[in-house]
C-alpha cells in the first residue's frame, strides 16, 4: 500500500463546479448578464427596522448585486477562456466542443466523440484530464472530507 501526503479529492464534486464554471462562461459569452431587477418601486421615505436604525434600499441593492455579479461573472468566463486555451490540443478541443460550444446538438459526449475521431475511452481519459486540470486552473477543485482509513 503507498501513503500519500496529497489530499484526496471529490471527483464528483470537483467535476459539477468544473462543468458550473464552462457553463456559465458559455451563457455569459453568448447573452450576456441577465440582470436583476427590483420587485416594486420603493418608497422614497427612509423606513427603519428595529433599534439598529438601517434603512432598506432595494433599488440601491439591487444596483450593487448586478455590478458585483456582473463583474464575477466577467472575471469568471475570462479565467476559464485562459484556462481552456492553456490545455493541450485535443483536450482545448474537447472541452471547447463539449462545454463552450453555442449548438445545442454539438454538446452530447458521443456526438464530440465522433466529431474528433477518437474512441470513447481515449474520449473518457482526455476529458477527464482536461476536466481536472481546470479544476487546479481555476481553483475550483473540492477535497474530499472522508476519514483516510490509513490514519484511523
Amino acid at each position: 500500500m503507498q501513503i500519500s501526503f496529497l489530499p484526496k479529492i471529490n471527483r464528483k464534486e470537483t467535476q459539477r463546479r468544473v462543468e458550473e464554471a464552462l457553463d456559465t462562461a458559455r451563457i455569459y459569452r453568448r447573452i450576456g448578464f441577465v440582470r436583476r431587477e427590483i420587485k416594486s418601486t420603493p418608497s422614497y421615505d427612509p423606513r427603519y427596522h428595529g433599534p439598529t436604525n438601517l434603512t432598506s434600499d432595494s433599488v440601491g441593492d439591487n444596483a450593487s448585486w448586478n455590478v458585483d455579479a456582473e463583474e464575477r461573472i466577467k472575471e469568471l468566463t475570462e479565467r476559464v477562456e485562459r484556462a481552456v486555451n492553456k490545455l493541450p490540443k485535443r483536450q482545448r478541443e474537447i472541452i471547447k466542443l463539449r462545454y463552450l460550444n453555442d449548438d445545442v446538438e454539438g454538446n452530447y459526449d458521443y456526438i464530440v466523440c465522433m466529431e474528433l475521431e477518437i474512441s470513447e475511452r481515449t474520449y473518457g481519459r482526455e476529458k477527464s484530464r482536461a476536466v481536472y486540470t481546470l479544476a487546479f486552473m481555476l481553483k475550483l477543485e473540492v477535497l474530499d472530507e472522508s476519514p483516510d482509513p490509513v490514519s484511523a
